[in-house]
C-alpha cells in the first residue's frame, strides 16, 4: 500500500481527499443519529433519516451512473464535494429542526450518488490493473482508519457538551479540503462516447451484469445482504441504547471497533484477496451472519465490541474483493452505470431492511431485528456458494472465476 501511494501521485492524491472526507463522515454519522434520536426518540426517527440517504439513490442514481461515463469523473467528483460541504455547513445553524436535518441527509446523499461511480470508475484509469486490489485496499483503510480515531472522538465531544454543530462543521471543512485536492487530479481517459441516450443508455449497466453469471449472481446476494444491513446498521445506535446500555459514547465505541476489523482485514488478508473469487466474495457473508446472531442474543458490551472487529474484518475482505471485481469485469465505458445498478439495488432493498427493522424494533424489540438480519446472510452465503457459475465462464474477465 505504502509502495503505490510512493510511486503514484495521481493515486495518492485521490487517496488524501478520501482520508480528509472520511474523516469528516466519521463525526457526521455518529452526529446525524445521535441528533435524529434525540429529537424523535423513536427507532422509526432514527430509520426516517436513513431512508431520506437512501432515496436519492434510487431517484438519480441512474442518470448518476450515466453522467460518470459521459462527463469528466474528477469534475463530478469536485462538484459532489462542494455540494455537500454546503449542505453539512447548513446543519450548524439548522441542527434543532428535524426537517433541515432529513433535507441535508438527502442533500448529502443526491451528492454521494453523483461521486460514487465516479470515484469508483476513475480508479481502473489512474492505477495499473495489477495494483487495483492494493488500491481498494489502500481507501477502505483510510476510511476505516478514520473511523477508529473519529467516531469514539464524535461520541466524546456530543457527550461532553460540544454538541452536534461541532460534528457537523468538521464534516462540511473536510469536503472544502476534498475538493481543493480533486482539482490537481486528471481524469485519466476522455469521457465515453455514448450514442444511446435516455433510459436506454442510463440503464445499460443491466446488460453488463446480465451478460456475466457471477454478476448476476452478486446482484441477487446483494439483495438479500442489503436486506440484512440496511436494518441493522441503521439501527446500531437503538441496540447501543436499549440493549447494551452504552449511550452515544458506546455507539462511537461500537462504530470503531467495526473500523478496528476492517483495518485488520486488508492490512493481514490483502495479498490473498483476488477478485472474482467467490470464496472472497460470499463467506464474509457467513461471518456477518454468526456476528448478528451473537448480537441479537448477548447483551455484553464487550462480547458485542469483540464480534464487530469480526465483522468490519468480513466487510472490508468481502467489499475490496467485490469492488475489484465489478472495476476489472465491466467495461470501462459501462463501468460507472453498472456501479449505480449495483447501488440502487443495495439501497432499494435498504429502504425496505429499515421499514421492517424500525417496526420491529419499535413493536418488540431491536433484538429481532439482528436475529432476522443473521438469517438472511446466511441465505446470501448459502446461494453465493453453493451455486455453480465456475462451469459458465464470465465472458468480461475472460476466465472463469477461481474457486
Amino acid at each position: 500500500m505504502v509502495s503505490l501511494l510512493r510511486r503514484n501521485p495521481q493515486f495518492r492524491r485521490l487517496w488524501l481527499a478520501h482520508v480528509v472526507s472520511r474523516s469528516g463522515d466519521a463525526f457526521n454519522t455518529v452526529a446525524i443519529v445521535v441528533l435524529v434520536f434525540q429529537l424523535t426518540g423513536t427507532g422509526r426517527g432514527v430509520a426516517g433519516a436513513v431512508m431520506f440517504e437512501v432515496l436519492p439513490v434510487l431517484l438519480i442514481g441512474p442518470i448518476a451512473g450515466l453522467a460518470a461515463d459521459r462527463m469528466p469523473r474528477r469534475r463530478l467528483m469536485v462538484s459532489a464535494d462542494i455540494v455537500r460541504a454546503v449542505a453539512a455547513g447548513s446543519l450548524v445553524v439548522a441542527s434543532g429542526s428535524l426537517a433541515a436535518v432529513f433535507a441535508v441527509a438527502f442533500t448529502l446523499s443526491a451528492a454521494a450518488t453523483v461521486f460514487n461511480p465516479a470515484a469508483s470508475s476513475l480508479l481502473p484509469d489512474i492505477v495499473d490493473e495489477a495494483d487495483l486490489i492494493t488500491a481498494n485496499s489502500t481507501l477502505w483503510s483510510a476510511a476505516v482508519i478514520a473511523q477508529i480515531a473519529l467516531a469514539p472522538a464524535a461520541g466524546l465531544v456530543i457527550a461532553l457538551g460540544g454538541g452536534v454543530r461541532v460534528a457537523f462543521a468538521v464534516n462540511a471543512a473536510t469536503f472544502v479540503v476534498s475538493a481543493l485536492l480533486l482539482v490537481g487530479l486528471r481524469d485519466g481517459r476522455s469521457p465515453a462516447s455514448i450514442e444511446v441516450s435516455g433510459w436506454v443508455g442510463a440503464l445499460a449497466g443491466i446488460t453488463a451484469v446480465r451478460a456475466s453469471p457471477l454478476l448476476r449472481r452478486l446482484a441477487i446476494v446483494q439483495i438479500l445482504a442489503s436486506l440484512s444491513a440496511g436494518a441493522t446498521s441503521g439501527l446500531l445506535v437503538i441496540l447501543a441504547q436499549r440493549h447494551l446500555g452504552v449511550g452515544p459514547r458506546g455507539f462511537g465505541v461500537l462504530l470503531a471497533a467495526i473500523g478496528v476489523g476492517a483495518a485488520i482485514g486488508p492490512a493481514v488478508l490483502r495479498r490473498f484477496i483476488r477478485a472474482a473469487d467467490r470464496r472472497w466474495l460470499f463467506y464474509p457473508y457467513l461471518v456477518r451472519g454468526a456476528v448478528d446472531l451473537t448480537l441479537a442474543t448477548v447483551a455484553s458490551p464487550i462480547v458485542a465490541g469483540g464480534s464487530l472487529v469480526v465483522y468490519g474484518m468480513s466487510t472490508s475482505t468481502g467489499m475490496i474483493a467485490y469492488q475489484t471485481t465489478l472495476q476489472q469485469a465491466v467495461p470501462a465505458d459501462t463501468r460507472g452505470r453498472a456501479i449505480a445498478f449495483y447501488d440502487i439495488i443495495w439501497n432499494a432493498t435498504r429502504l425496505v431492511s429499515l421499514a421492517a427493522g424500525a417496526l420491529l424494533a419499535d413493536s418488540v424489540d431491536v433484538r429481532w431485528v439482528y436475529a432476522a438480519a443473521a438469517a438472511l446472510l446466511i441465505a446470501a452465503a448459502t446461494i453465493g456458494l453453493t451455486t455453480n457459475v465456475d462451469t459458465d465462464p464470465n465472458p468480461m474477465l475472460g476466465t472463469a472465476p477461481t474457486t
